[in-house]
């Protein structure tokens, strides 16, 4: 199996990789810059973006990868946050929806790291007054979270019926860092506001979970086309237990 990787110098990504790696995967790692990237068996590095890499040159390589992983984000920085490509996450993910051959033997598995913040349609979650003020402000205010919405948005709504994709949309809460892989519980939607009552998922748990997705078949089958939501157990939004 082989697996394209997009955002995996980021602090998840990073994680995500190690985890792929462990489990004997090849990796295919598009990075702007290679220099910080250290070498490792299984691991290709390509110098380039899901927007920038020659037309052509995506098409082969999907055609010869299982499944792409996107931890894709922007930069914590003025220049990251509000300069182009402003929806970096939704354009590169329709890049490679674009990029699928009919000639597939088998339809290509997308993960897309996601956030509770965006609400899945779907499933008519329910959303208080004051928290669809605060995500109306957001999109606004901050290009990043509109991007997540229409990133998620495209593939349930454009990708759904695609016999060449399948895809998950997975929403972590409360991001965190933790050395280890901990034990974590996996929800529908979210079991309060993701805004006035946020749980906590560890970095290393959504990596974990996103490499689980494409090694276990029926993990896999359970979210399919869903947008699942991760917490580290005990820690539930609206209630967080011992």
């Amino acid at each position: 199996m082989k697996a394209l990787v997009l955002g995996g110098t980021g602090a998840t990504g990073q994680l995500l990789v190690q985890q792929l790696l462990s489990q004997g995967k090849q990796v295919v790692l598009l990075v702007r810059q290679a220099s910080g990237v250290t070498p490792q068996v299984g691991l290709e590095v390509i110098e380039e973006t899901a927007l920038s890499i020659d037309p052509q040159r995506l098409v082969v390589l999907l055609a010869d990868c299982d499944c792409v992983l996107s931890c894709l984000g922007h930069n914590l920085t003025w220049r990251g946050i509000y300069g182009a490509p402003r929806m970096l996450v939704r354009d590169s993910i329709t890049r490679i929806c674009e990029s699928l051959t009919p000639d597939r033997k088998q339809p290509l598995r997308l993960v897309l790291m996601n956030t509770t913040g965006n609400r899945n349609l779907d499933q008519a979650e329910p959303v208080s007054i004051a928290q669809h003020a605060v995500l109306w402000l957001l999109r606004f205010l901050l290009p990043p979270h509109l991007d997540n919405e229409r990133a998620a948005n495209y593939l349930r709504i454009r990708q759904n019926n695609n016999p060449l994709l399948e895809w998950v949309a997975v929403r972590p809460d409360g991001l965190i860092d933790d050395e280890h892989v901990s034990p974590y519980t996996l929800h529908v939607s979210p079991t309060g506001s993701a805004i006035f009552a946020a749980g906590s998922t560890s970095r290393i748990n959504v990596a974990n979970f996103m490499s689980e997705l494409i090694l276990a078949k029926a993990l896999w089958q359970t979210w399919q086309g869903k947008m699942p939501v991760i917490y580290n157990k005990g820690m539930c939004a609206g209630k967080k237990t011992a």
